[in-house]
């Protein structure tokens, strides 16, 4: 795989929670380096001044100075994602050029293509899905309009239901929380997201932690007394993948 230089990322946005969504989410992908993150437009003006930054993600909603006078301000070769909760700002935000415009709450999913733009615009030609980073242990789903951080050894399987998804978790360890989430998601989605050492896909609406196998045979996987098939299409691969255990 060819090594690419690390981008230099700015976070600007007045909101905690935000910039840490979009902080954890650029943790998850290789070569992006998240270089400061700002609350106000004049602290990220005077970092600018005095660092590398190569993209910005930027809140067009702040006090004193929007998002949009301060991506007027800076020099061009900075490219901007711009970010906020409101969509009527997309056509001024895509006539100072930026390199996409991301809807709060921004899915890892989402951040991943406006990333994967940058890159073919500006001379990164590998893909972002295959940059994730190995050693991240969770991910985050949209779900009842929120980002919700979902650790891997919790997820049991994934069911598809067409248009969106409900995760299944083992919560013993987890008190007061749901034994499932539903996600607006498709499932060949998140199983791009998923380490392929820990997850496996048996049928078309089905993935399957391998470390919540009961039981199985050469039909069906046993996850907590639920018999999931195995799909004619996935069938070779699921087998011979179990023959190791």
């Amino acid at each position: 795989m060819t090594k690419h230089h690390s981008i230099s990322c700015l976070i600007v946005d007045d909101e905690a929670i935000a910039r840490e969504i979009i902080a954890t989410h650029v943790s998850n992908i290789n070569n992006i380096h998240i270089v400061a993150s700002c609350s106000n437009a004049i602290e990220a003006f005077n970092y600018i001044s005095n660092h590398k930054v190569d993209l910005v993600f930027l809140d067009i909603n702040m006090p004193e100075i929007s998002g949009i006078s301060f991506a007027k301000s800076i020099n061009s070769n900075i490219k901007v994602i711009f970010t906020t909760a409101y969509r009527d700002y997309a056509v001024e935000g895509f006539e100072l050029k930026a390199v996409d415009y991301l809807l709060k709450p921004i899915s890892l999913e989402r951040l991943q293509k406006a990333l994967q733009t940058y890159f073919e615009i500006y001379g990164e030609k590998e893909s972002v899905l295959n940059n994730l980073n190995e050693n991240s242990d969770f991910i985050f789903v949209r779900s009842d309009r929120k980002m919700i951080k979902i650790d891997f050894e919790t997820i049991i399987y994934i069911e598809s239901y067409s248009d969106y998804l409900k995760i299944h978790l083992n919560t013993s360890t987890i008190p007061n929380k749901s034994t499932t989430v539903i996600t607006r998601e498709t499932i060949s989605s998140i199983e791009a997201k998923l380490p392929k050492s820990l997850f496996l896909r048996i049928h078309r609406s089905y993935i399957i932690a391998i470390s919540a196998i009961t039981s199985f045979t050469n039909e069906h996987i046993t996850i907590q007394n639920n018999a999931l098939p195995i799909s004619r299409t996935y069938k070779k691969e699921v087998l011979r993948f179990l023959e190791k255990f």
